[in-house]
């Protein structure tokens, strides 16, 4: 394959020393050779930079300093970037080998796009084993909007002029600001699925940021929705309805 095409991947973290390295290697080990890689740390105060030097020779931007939060540590190396698309894993979560490899290809057949996801994802525990796999199809905007927010941020590219363009994530969403990206990027350019596998782990664990603030992050899809045009009746606003009185019950449920 061509390797001309540069990609930047992003690594935002703060204190996830546990699960860094199985991060950092997930992207040094990529079958695509021709990625800038950038970690933004937000001032870490467990092993996590001890991790982060073992590599240093290896990492093309090192980043140690307090910041503003995940959104904020993101938008620092998006706006460091030099590939033409850019994507960010987080500090849990992995790429498997041949996920930059398979974005690639269908840039290069399908210039024209906005976003390039896989719609297949897999979910993984603390210790790393699989606890299922899954599948998100989306074909549009208007799908997000009206139908089903959810999106696959793990192993998802964006190009970078139009990242640049939309003015980077807004460092107000600290819950659901890939789709509110999603979304403004979708006003500029296609989505495109790269995949008939998953090609990352999305790691779902007791400190995951969406387990330990369920109720503020259903309230911030809803506000990003309707402030990217979503109608109240939608299916997809209704649904963070549902949610919410579902987190609600199992609350109440044990007192």
């Amino acid at each position: 394959m061509n390797e001309n095409i540069l990609i930047t991947i992003v690594t935002p973290s703060y204190n996830q020393g546990q699960f860094i390295e199985e991060t950092i290697l997930s992207v040094l080990n990529q079958t695509y050779k021709n990625i800038q890689y950038i970690i933004i740390d937000g001032g870490s105060t467990d092993q996590t930079m001890n991790v982060v030097n073992k590599y240093k020779d290896q990492i093309d931007i090192i980043i140690h300093e307090k910041d503003k939060g995940q959104t904020d540590a993101i938008n620092k190396g998006f706006k460091l970037a030099k590939g033409e698309l850019v994507g960010w894993i987080n500090s849990d979560d992995i790429l498997y080998a041949d996920c930059v490899e398979k974005v690639v290809k269908k840039y290069i057949e399908e210039p024209d796009g906005a976003i390039y996801y896989n719609r297949f994802n897999t979910m993984i525990d603390a210790k790393g084993e699989v606890i299922k796999n899954y599948e998100k199809n989306i074909p549009n905007r208007k799908y997000l909007l009206s139908i089903n927010y959810d999106v696959i941020q793990q192993g998802s590219f964006y190009k970078k002029e139009l990242v640049k363009k939309v003015g980077y994530l807004n460092d107000k969403n600290h819950y659901c600001m890939d789709l509110d990206l999603w979304l403004r990027l979708l006003n500029y350019g296609s989505i495109y699925n790269v995949s008939k596998c998953s090609s990352a782990g999305f790691r779902m664990w007791e400190e995951t940021k969406t387990n330990t603030g369920k109720e503020k992050f259903l309230k911030n899809i809803r506000e990003v929705l309707i402030s990217n045009g979503a109608k109240y009746y939608s299916k997809s606003v209704r649904k963070t309805y549902w949610y919410e009185l579902k987190v609600y019950v199992k609350y109440f449920l044990k007192l």
